[in-house]
């Protein structure tokens, strides 16, 4: 017991230490450069008015005539050395310094959304299994039960997650987690929603007033909540530092090349999408990345949904992996989410164009025009509210498939007739 607190006390103590780099690092990867110490000095010209002869005047003025024009033509040529060396300089990018920012910024988010995780759980965990438990009679119920669950828990993943431990524990059945499952989706789409108003620059007032309310709260619950609101600011500034970090790629042809690239081969976008989910065990931060630089005119539309389609499917990493060693019920419900997401992006692939077609008229009527942020979060509700609308009339159906597919054991077939009997 004391081995576990003093491991759990280090990793924090490692979790806080990488903050406070990322914190004093960032400023001056991402600080710019103070210009006015490489202005040029002003030369002073001083002019002496002397009366000389006609002659000796005569030569003063053709000796001044070609010191100007030599003047002239050593800026002209000094000015064509500049244009030639802004030319390389634009074409160069210091990777290190990119790369060193993004990832600052990417820790930054990802310790915001595990303390704004962890406040939340503590704070509304107990909440929401109870709410889990109750409403999910039908399975309509279970789609509200879980978009609420999951909007309070900011986590599709969380949420599975508890829904899978309460079926292992027999608290929930399979066919009632299968609802739950499709509200999950519904509800990850908040948070991108959320990142495409633009709230960035509020949050260092976030991180404040939740540092303050960790600092000076006599209570644990306001600790909590001190919790969440740092989390949440830390979530945007991170965003923000990313975006601050992604800004020289405006003008690099290889990275809008790239972006066009993965715009017009969305299998390919979808995978990569898909392999970043993967290592940050977000599609939510996925998602909240992809939005910020499309704000920022380095990710169009196609690309966006493209890689948003891949975040679907990488998601279902970590909830795989919770079903290891659990019961077949449990193991059904792991294989659904995987084998709904799979289904719901490969039709997302192939009508990826109609997808963006619709997104763009209704982010257009909701009177946000041509804003590609809004356009991408868009697609992600409309495709995620479509994919559930479809299914859940064959859930029935879906559920006695799986049950074929993943029978129980023969242990859990004896109990089920004993409770009957």
């Amino acid at each position: 017991m004391l081995s576990s607190k003093v491991l759990k006390k280090a990793l924090n103590g490692l979790v806080l230490s990488i903050l406070v780099s990322a914190l004093i690092v960032t400023p001056s990867i991402l600080g710019k450069s103070l210009h006015w110490l490489d202005a040029p000095l002003q030369s002073l010209e001083i002019s002496v008015n002397a009366q000389t002869p006609a002659g000796v005047e005569e030569v003063q003025n053709r000796n001044t005539n070609q010191a100007q024009n030599t003047k002239e033509e050593t800026k002209n040529s000094e000015q064509g050395k500049s244009g030639e060396s802004k030319g390389e300089e634009q074409g160069k990018l210091d990777i290190f310094k990119i790369v060193t920012g993004a990832l600052a910024g990417l820790v930054l988010f990802l310790y915001g959304v595990t303390r704004m995780a962890e406040g939340l759980e503590a704070i509304a965990g107990d909440r929401a299994r109870s709410l889990i438990g109750k409403f999910t009679t039908n399975r309509y119920a279970g789609v509200a039960t879980g978009t609420v669950a999951t909007t309070i828990l900011d986590s599709s993943s969380v949420t599975i997650i508890i829904v899978i431990a309460m079926v292992s524990a027999g608290l929930l059945s399979f066919v009632q987690s299968l609802g739950v499952v499709l509200g999950s989706n519904i509800g990850t789409t908040i948070g991108a929603q959320i990142v495409a108003f633009k709230i960035n620059e509020y949050a260092p007032i976030a991180m404040f007033i939740g540092l303050l309310l960790i600092l000076l709260g006599k209570k644990e619950r306001w600790k909590q909540i001190g919790s969440i609101i740092l989390g949440f600011g830390l979530l945007f500034f991170g965003l923000d530092t990313i975006e601050n970090a992604m800004e020289p790629f405006k003008d690099y042809q290889p990275f809008l090349k790239l972006m066009e690239t993965l715009g017009n081969n969305t299998l390919l976008g979808a995978g990569v999408g898909a392999l970043f989910t993967v290592l940050v065990q977000s599609s939510s931060a996925t998602v909240a990345v992809i939005v910020t630089l499309a704000s920022q005119g380095l990710i169009s539309l196609p690309a966006g949904i493209a890689l948003m389609l891949g975040a679907e499917v990488g998601t279902c990493a970590d909830t795989l992996v919770a079903t290891f060693g659990r019961d077949r019920p449990a193991l059904r419900t792991g294989v659904f989410h995987l084998l709904f997401n799979l289904v719901c992006a490969a039709v997302g692939i192939l009508f990826a164009s109609q997808l963006a077609g619709f997104a763009q008229w209704f982010t257009q009527l909701l009177g946000a025009g041509d804003d590609v942020a809004r356009q991408i979060a868009n697609a992600q509700l409309i495709f995620n509210v479509l994919g559930v609308t479809l299914a859940i009339a064959f859930l029935p159906w879906i559920a006695r498939g799986l049950e074929r597919l993943i029978p129980d054991t023969q242990k859990q077939s004896r109990e089920a007739e004993t409770v009957k009997g």
